[in-house]
């Protein structure tokens, strides 16, 4: 077997099998793939069975835990069954395309001292997600990151270290840490470093995983083929659990890998991530007051471009659930402002035309996936079903 891929899931069902439905089509069919699920509500285990048959698809192995075991745990439980080559830890609401894995097998083997490997990313609207890539979080550059000057900075050498965004997003570079969405390693890597810390429960582990690398003699490395990452569809960023949970990532990261650091060092740390965390915790109650008050549906508010051939389908499904929205058969020259959501029909399209479509975009527009047979359409928002 040239490749494992696990996927731990926690009540993202659809976004999971549109995951899935990316891998199958591949270029890459060496693969067998492992879905953890940390114990959803949502039946994903039931629901994966019944859309993917284990008849026509002996590669999918399903994991029911009874708990959930957070992130670094619950894919230690499968890299134990892995019997790949390679192993790739990939998020479910991301959608690969058809090249992406052969992109980073073909990269993988031409480079032994590969320790991680990601990718690039982009955001649900086209844009490039910074982080995919980033330099070591060290007292002095989770600094930056904390008290701004990072986005003060960010093409600086000095300040602007934990996005590298001084770094060309499209050229193949070394990098310190590769995101947890989206981490190729040999098994040979994964089994030297043991995996995930599962002191973390979910986040960070990317970040200590990485740095075990290169302390073991790996390199990490970023490749600029191309994926969607909703960016966390089973977590609001902005809830006090993200807050609390994120930034005592950061501390274990801190106090696990800098344990000898002076007092003068830890305490402007420590005093940014309580700054940051009150910061978001506002926000979000602001957010919340304003949602009070003007109530709306974003489903209202937006206004859909369906593209494809498959019609009749997409306007009984836009009439179902309240969407305003004008079909065409194919790419128009100039897409209008007023649309919000551009919806591939992706029997018609290629997930690869697809993100490249957004990727050259003016990112005005987000991205919308339609699949004619699940009668199904996929937002970074919100999924409607027929």
């Amino acid at each position: 077997m040239k490749l494992s891929i696990i996927i731990v899931s926690y009540n993202v069902k659809h976004y999971l099998a549109q995951c899935l439905t990316s891998v199958w089509r591949s270029d890459e069919k060496d693969v067998e793939v492992f879905v953890v699920d940390n114990a959803s509500k949502d039946d994903s285990i039931g629901f994966l069975r019944k859309s993917f048959p284990e008849s026509e698809y002996p590669q999918l192995h399903l994991i029911e835990s009874k708990k959930n075991l957070g992130f670094g745990k619950a894919n230690n439980l499968a890299l134990k069954q892995a019997t790949g080559d390679y192993v790739l830890f990939l998020n479910p609401d991301t959608v690969l395309t058809e090249h992406t894995l052969s992109d980073c097998l073909q990269f993988a083997t031409t480079h032994p001292e590969m320790g991680c490997l990601g990718v690039r990313m982009l955001k649900d609207a086209g844009g490039f997600a910074f982080e995919s890539r980033r330099g070591l979080p060290t007292p002095w550059v989770s600094f930056c990151k904390m008290t701004g000057l990072a986005a003060l900075f960010p093409k600086s050498h000095i300040f602007g270290k934990y996005y590298m965004r001084y770094q060309d997003e499209k050229s193949a570079q070394e990098i310190d840490v590769v995101s947890g969405a989206f981490m190729m390693m040999s098994q040979q890597a994964a089994r030297e470093t043991e995996g995930f810390d599962e002191q973390f429960f979910m986040y960070g582990e990317d970040i200590d995983l990485s740095y075990r690398a290169l302390k073991s003699g790996y390199k990490n490395f970023y490749l600029p083929t191309e994926i969607l990452h909703y960016k966390g569809e089973s977590t609001q960023k902005n809830s006090y659990r993200y807050v609390h949970v994120f930034y005592e990532a950061m501390l274990i990261f801190f106090r696990k890998h800098y344990p000898q650091a002076r007092l003068w060092l830890s305490i402007p740390i420590n005093t940014a991530i309580v700054i940051k965390a009150l910061i978001a915790l506002l926000q979000q109650q602001i957010r919340l007051f304003q949602n009070f008050l003007f109530p709306a549906s974003e489903s209202l508010l937006n206004s859909y471009l369906y593209i494809g051939s498959h019609i009749k389908e997409i306007k009984a499904l836009a009439e179902r659930n309240g969407l305003e929205l004008t079909c065409v058969d194919k790419v128009p020259d100039e897409i209008e402002t007023k649309y919000t959501i551009v919806c591939f029909d992706t029997s018609d399209y290629s997930f690869s035309s697809i993100l490249n479509f957004f990727s050259k975009s003016s990112h005005q527009q987000y991205i919308g996936l339609f699949y004619p047979e699940e009668k199904k359409l996929i937002t970074g928002g919100e999924i409607f079903l027929l």
